[in-house]
């Protein structure tokens, strides 16, 4: 199973397989056509509340998981969705954040491979 994870704005490749859109709101600049998202999964995004009291504060990381963890795990259509697009190939979950290692698509990646396994 491949799952990988992207900034929006980093060029489009065809190894990307199925591009997934995980932010809760609209990248900055970014018009849809240029995204080339299969799919806008805000559903998936970290709640506001959690989003803006984590503010990629890399302190915050572990606490951040376990949160967002919590509140996946509420949401299993949005977890068979995207389960089963990992199961039929490349998935590429994109997002919007500068910081590339501590972000929620890098948090529901992890998130994901474990209820894979």
């Amino acid at each position: 199973m491949n799952i990988q994870t992207k900034r929006v704005y980093d060029p489009i490749d065809e190894k990307d397989g199925t591009r997934i859109l995980v932010d809760r709101v609209w990248p900055r600049g970014v018009k849809k056509e240029r995204l080339d998202a299969e799919e806008w999964l805000k559903e998936a995004a970290p709640s506001t509340e959690l989003r803006k009291w984590f503010a990629h504060d890399p302190a915050k990381w572990e606490a951040f998981k376990r949160r967002y963890f919590e509140e996946l795990d509420q949401k299993p259509e949005v977890l068979d969705r995207l389960r089963g697009l990992a199961l039929e190939g490349t998935l590429t979950l994109l997002y919007s954040a500068k910081d590339v290692r501590y972000n929620q698509a890098v948090a529901l990646k992890e998130f994901l491979l474990s209820k894979l396994r």
